[in-house]
């Protein structure tokens, strides 16, 4: 998964390679940001980078309908692309783990990527530490379920956005480090240096054990523009 989110943050650069080919889903991956970082948008752009790879369709789960579509990339407006993006709204963690358990009776193509926006939504300070490791062991299980329906080699992706707070006693620091341990990989949404009418933040992307780490500079326009710069490291 993080694979994919790296072609797509690629792809949408400047100095992208629009001719490289796609990969398997690969392990889960854990999109972590504060309010308002752009987690939306790259989540966005994920599902539209696998629904064009001719594979199955994209299930993207939220917990409110999308005020608007992110653009600024060379396939925001592919009609054929959004319309193998399926949206559910579960309004509840009840809902939710609902929608997953009976995951097994979608009809039609199985998905090739599983996406979760907003899952501190779902972990309600009510909800302790053994429910909240359910929905994220369910939401595995769900996953490695449609990889089972796709056959091999044509797994199906997992990525889960988390919103974290910028304080630093804010409390969350438990529960960040109990996701890590279901997901391996990481990508971390860090405020960066913006101009006027900018919202710029540095995108760092872990994908655990020696693998290097992978960094751009993604700007956004007062029209909602995504900008992707790629960071090249002098040792590099």
């Amino acid at each position: 998964m993080a694979e994919t989110l790296r072609r797509a943050l690629t792809r949408c650069s400047a100095a992208g390679n629009r001719e490289e080919s796609a990969a398997e889903a690969g392990p889960p991956l854990l999109l972590l940001g504060a309010s308002g970082s752009g987690k939306t948008a790259l989540l966005f752009a994920t599902a539209l980078e696998v629904a064009g790879e001719g594979r199955g369709p994209v299930l993207f789960l939220t917990r409110r309908p999308l005020q608007s579509l992110p653009v600024g990339t060379r396939t925001a407006l592919d009609p054929l692309r959004l319309q193998k993006i399926r949206f559910q709204y579960p309004p509840s963690t009840r809902e939710l783990l609902q929608l997953l358990c009976s995951a097994h009776e979608i009809p039609g193509p199985a998905p090739s990527l599983l996406l979760l926006d907003g899952l501190e939504e779902y972990l309600l300070n009510d909800l302790g530490s053994q429910e909240a490791t359910y929905l994220t062991a369910l939401l595995l299980d769900t996953a490695a379920h449609f990889s089972r329906r796709l056959g091999a080699g044509q797994g199906c992706g997992l990525l889960v956005a988390l919103q974290t707070q910028e304080e630093a006693d804010s409390g969350d620091g438990l529960q960040v480090a109990m996701l890590r341990r279901y997901f391996p990989a990481q990508c971390w949404l860090q405020p960066g240096p913006s101009g006027p009418g900018e919202h710029r933040l540095r995108v760092c992307l872990e994908l655990g054990g020696l693998s290097p780490r992978t960094e751009w500079w993604v700007a956004f326009q007062p029209q909602g523009e995504m900008r992707i710069t790629p960071i090249v490291h002098p040792s590099e």
